[in-house]
């Protein structure tokens, strides 16, 4: 639960908004998802190509384009908050603005309109390793991503790639081709495997458009397309833009870690294996073409990235010995065995093993008591109140529940709504399952929120967060022996190798800078 107060937006939204999602859609956690979205395109219209000049038939207008980027905009950075680190955020601006200037958009003979329009480049705080683009010139990085790349010209490479998709406006492209009806879109990223962990894990809180965006698959060619001006453009400001192939071999190493590795014959993205061999080949073209590529700063870059944060930050909630904890709020409660957490921005949610009920938790900011909050949650329409009655949570703590039942034409829910009174806030669990299930889940819908107290383990209350250490290797030995004896929070030997772009018994150079997590 990564932030303190919900979106008032958010908590006005009906039920279904909040809890019927997730029942109706198949949820499947931290594996691939297939979206059935719908996109309706108002209007079409022959627009301009940045790259080629030429004129197509595309979904949107340019200036369409720049009004889904703003408004889409505003939900990535209140999903996933940004990196907060003023010395990185002007340095991915700096870098973003320097790769721009050799791009299709600020080149002479570009449309105007094109020209003068203004890029956003912003490092999210996820640990999962992806950057992505949204029309109208929005450009992400995450820190995971950051933390997996060893100097500048990989991070140039990619900055390319992203502002490639803009630049070629393949999001207008893709919607013209899927606006016929429902189309099946397939959950994954631009660059990584998995976009902020959004398959199972954030996509009940995005609006239909930015969920369309971000699951938007580009197509195998746009991913070439997209490859190759990010080659180009890194090349042209001198970077050694082959280095881009060690990031994808970086992906590849992760997709064999995770088992989540997609067939290339299946994937809308070309397999990162075939981008580590392709992009050498490109970076070779403008070497040829006369475009000198030597720059890496590599020094520079690690300069940047000490310090920042690795993983999931545990001070935003974590599970601990069957507990969920909070540290900076202070609070724990039980999570039942065999249940999935999904610690999301605004709210925790928990999923049986048998995807059959799920437990919502959040901070309810518009009550101010345990019965006002759940007196205002019953009073929306489709919810019949069977009982309800003041509570006490953690043996001290005032709280109120009411069992309910909930009307879908999918089928009727019944749910367990339990407000608790702690430390000047309300905090809510919504419990439901569907009425046939209900006796399975009484008891876990009615203990948990019972169980919910207040965090005094003295550890976990001072846990900090992990966060890279640049590091030179004092002796030449392989990377496994010039690891530490222990590392923190269930790190292992592989990973490590892999942020830092070697294998595990590969021999490393005394004077080698290393990437070491310290917490």
């Amino acid at each position: 639960m990564k932030s303190i107060l919900n979106k008032s937006a958010r908590n006005a939204k009906f039920i279904q908004n909040q809890i019927g999602d997730v029942m109706i859609k198949k949820y499947l956690p931290h594996s691939i998802l297939i979206l059935a979205v719908m996109l309706v395109v108002s209007a079409c219209a022959v627009q301009t190509n940045p790259v080629t000049g030429q004129t197509r038939l595309l979904a949107y207008s340019w200036d369409q384009e720049i009004q889904i980027g703003q408004e889409v905009d505003e939900e990535i950075i209140a999903q996933f908050g940004l990196y907060e680190d003023e010395e990185v955020e002007s340095y991915i601006i700096e870098l973003g603005e320097k790769v721009l200037a050799e791009s299709h958009m600020r080149r002479e003979d570009t449309d105007q309109q094109f020209r003068e329009t203004e890029f956003y480049f912003r490092v999210l705080d996820s640990p999962v390793v992806n950057a992505f683009a949204l029309p109208g010139g929005y450009i992400y990085v995450t820190r995971g991503l950051m933390v997996h790349l060893n100097n500048e010209a990989q991070l140039a490479v990619v900055l390319g790639h992203e502002i490639g998709h803009v630049a070629a406006r393949h999001a207008s492209q893709r919607a013209l081709q899927q606006q016929l009806g429902q189309i099946a879109v397939l959950g994954g990223a631009i660059l990584g495997q998995e976009l902020l962990g959004l398959p199972g894990e954030s996509i009940m809180n995005l609006s239909s458009q930015a969920a369309q965006l971000l699951f938007l698959s580009y197509g195998r060619d746009a991913e070439r397309e997209s490859d190759q001006l990010g080659v180009e453009y890194a090349a042209k400001n001198n970077y050694a833009a082959a280095e881009g192939a060690e990031f994808f071999t970086s992906l590849k190493r992760l997709s064999e870690r995770s088992g989540q590795s997609i067939p290339s014959m299946l994937s809308t993205h070309p397999d990162p294996g075939e981008r580590e061999r392709r992009i050498p080949e490109l970076a070779e073209r403008w070497s040829e073409e006369g475009y000198e590529q030597t720059i890496l700063n590599a020094e520079k870059y690690n300069e940047m990235i000490d310090g920042m944060m690795y993983g999931e930050n545990p001070r935003e909630g974590f599970v601990d010995n069957e507990n969920f904890v909070h540290p900076d709020l202070e609070f724990q409660f039980p999570v039942p065995s065999n249940w999935q957490l999904i610690n999301q921005p605004d709210q925790v949610v928990m999923v049986s093993s048998s995807e059959d009920a799920v437990m919502i938790f959040r901070i309810d900011g518009q009550s101010q008591s345990a019965q006002g909050s759940i007196e205002r949650f019953v009073e929306q329409e489709g919810i019949t109140v069977n009982s309800d009655e003041a509570t006490v949570s953690g043996d001290q703590y005032d709280g109120y529940r009411a069992d309910v039942t909930i009307e879908q034409e999918e089928g009727n829910l019944r749910a367990i709504i339990s407000a608790i009174e702690f430390q000047d806030r309300v905090y809510r669990f919504i419990n439901y399952t569907g009425v046939n299930n209900f006796d399975s889940y009484e008891s876990v819908f009615t203990e948990v929120p019972e169980q919910f107290n207040r965090l005094t383990d003295e550890q976990i209350l001072n846990i900090q967060p992990v966060r890279i250490e640049i590091v030179t290797a004092d002796r030449t030995d392989t990377f496994r022996n010039l690891l530490p004896s222990s590392l923190p929070m269930d790190i292992d030997e592989e990973e490590l190798a892999i942020i830092n772009q070697v294998e595990l018994d590969e021999e490393i150079e005394a004077g080698t800078t290393l990437k070491i997590p310290v917490q």
